[in-house]
């Protein structure tokens, strides 16, 4: 899906009073390449826009239109719900609108996620009250309690010859009726919570990826609170697990420790550290490598002298909720280690050298593939960028748990991408590095890097399951990176076919659909492309 840059290239230019061709000619193009740009017909970056953005004396990021095109991506995930579905609404719509009336199209995208909300919220009540056994249950000990109580107190009220004791007894049970109405009341609220929480937790991750889109995934405030972290952490020595256990003890007087599990209250589900702040202790499991004990204790020692820091950047107006600034919290934290683990400067510059090697990068920083994943993704500084990546991670189940987009390239919040995504054929091959030219049907082509990796379990008994992680970026940055050696870029017949999800996808021809597509209009898939969708019980 291409970001209307041509649009805004055209709306520019004529209101500067400039030709077609006068432009064509600034720039070092021919005229009719000019028009295909201008017709969003070609792609354009580098060097090139950079000319163009300048004989335009418009900023650069006002036509890479980032944030455009993220409005776009939500628009057409709006038009294509089936309440707009006979809208005759689609891409080319969507591109005009943000192109030419952008305050409409916030508009439109804002009613939409309030629409989603409250339609999430009455799916998850409905689903409960409908086929929920727990719930049924529940509702039937609130009946034989009430029941119970009014037995008892009709007794009581009727019957006027009771003894003192047998008075004392239907009290009594009246009253553990009504405490045992009160725990059943208690978990049926809970139940009803459950559901809506979920369905929360989606609305506050868009809002805290909102604030990270709109920093371009770049807080320079937590990238010079972590230069001086970090030079006061060398302070104790050459940066390593060793130091930074070292600084902990000296300045804070917390000691490290690990053992086969950790100590009841701090005991979670899956946890395989945590911070004892009463014990000033910080634990890790036997078995948590290496690369996550460094980066948990500079993440600890950084939260400790800057969190007004990360308290101020939190606050953000695009967080609304109590619930957004602490999951926003939490992501800026692990930022904030990430710049002191790999610090900017130094980091980039092995990053070109190693040609965006993430597995050399690892073993250089002592770092897991994850982690390096997601430094790459922070590198961009206005005066000095690394190659502009897009990340994603996804569970076993092949659902989506983290997501950071790039330009052109927007990637799903939640749910499952495209199945063709080097992203899950990454979980046939643990710890292989598995890449991929996928082009989209808008002939977007893309660069894919996935690995499936797994986190090491804390023993016999704990499952260790594989995740996959994505990082991609635009083809024309592919030659940067290692993992173009080989691949011819320019033969477009060798990339491989995908789309977004598939219910955004337009291909209807593919073998590897899920669901069905989207149609403008409401239309119809063509019969063959309804085949793919039904379960062939014979594979």
């Amino acid at each position: 899906m291409r970001a209307p840059i041509g649009l805004k290239i055209a709306t520019r230019r004529k209101a500067l009073g400039i030709s077609q061709a006068a432009l064509a000619r600034q720039v070092e193009i021919s005229p009719s390449y000019l028009n295909l740009i201008e017709a969003n017909k070609r792609q354009v970056g580098g060097m090139l826009l950079a000319r163009i953005a300048a004989e335009l004396e418009v900023d650069l990021d006002a036509l890479t239109g980032e944030a455009e095109h993220r409005l776009m991506h939500e628009l057409v995930e709006a038009f294509a719900d089936p309440v707009l579905a006979g809208s005759n609404m689609g891409l080319d719509e969507a591109r005009a609108l943000v192109a030419t009336a952008p305050e409409t199209a916030q508009l439109i995208a804002r009613l939409y996620r309030a629409y989603g909300t409250a339609n999430a919220n009455a799916d998850a009540y409905a689903n409960r009250l409908r086929a929920d056994p727990l719930l049924s249950q529940l509702l039937h000990q609130i009946l034989s309690g009430i029941t119970a109580v009014r037995a008892g107190a009709e007794i009581l009220e009727d019957i006027e010859d009771l003894s003192g004791e047998e008075r004392q007894r239907f009290i009594g049970s009246i009253t553990r009726e009504t405490k045992g109405l009160s725990a059943v009341a208690r978990n049926l609220i809970g139940q009803f919570d459950q559901a809506s929480s979920a369905r929360r937790s989606a609305s506050i991750r868009r809002e805290v990826d909102d604030m990270i889109f709109a920093a371009q995934n770049y807080f320079p405030d937590l990238e010079a609170s972590a230069e001086a972290l970090r030079a006061r952490i060398d302070r104790h020595g050459p940066f390593s697990e060793t130091t930074l256990q070292s600084a902990l003890e000296t300045e804070d007087a917390i000691v490290v420790r690990r053992a086969t599990r950790l100590p009841a209250e701090l005991h979670e589900a899956g946890r395989a550290f945590g911070f004892d702040e009463e014990a000033r202790t910080l634990w890790f499991r036997n078995t948590v490598p290496q690369s996550t004990r460094q980066f948990q204790m500079a993440r600890l020692f950084a939260q400790l002298r800057a969190h007004e820091t990360l308290d101020a950047i939190a606050a953000g107006p695009a967080l609304t909720s109590a619930a957004a600034r602490r999951m926003a919290r939490r992501y800026l934290g692990s930022y904030l280690a990430g710049a002191i683990v790999f610090p900017y400067d130094a980091f980039l510059a092995d990053a070109r050298a190693q040609r965006y090697d993430v597995d050399a990068l690892a073993e250089r920083y002592n770092a897991s593939f994850e982690q390096i994943a997601h430094r790459l993704v922070t590198l961009r500084r206005e005066d000095d960028q690394g190659i502009p990546f897009g990340f994603l991670r996804a569970d076993p189940a092949g659902r989506l748990t983290k997501h950071f987009p790039i330009p052109g390239l927007l990637l799903p919040h939640t749910g499952h991408a495209c199945p063709l995504w080097a992203l899950y054929s990454a979980f046939r091959t643990p710890g292989a590095v598995v890449r991929q030219v996928a082009r989209f049907s808008d002939g977007s082509r893309f660069l894919f890097i996935a690995k499936a990796v797994t986190r090491r379990s804390s023993g016999f008994a704990d499952q260790a399951l594989p995740h996959s992680i994505l990082l991609v970026t635009d083809i024309l940055h592919a030659d940067e990176t290692v993992y173009a050696d080989g691949l011819d870029l320019t033969d477009a017949q060798a990339d491989i076919p995908v789309g977004p999800t598939c219910r955004l996808c337009t291909r209807s021809d593919c073998a590897s659909r899920q669901e069905d597509a989207w149609a403008p209009g409401g239309a119809d898939l063509p019969a063959h492309s309804l085949a793919a969708v039904a379960p062939d019980t014979a594979e």
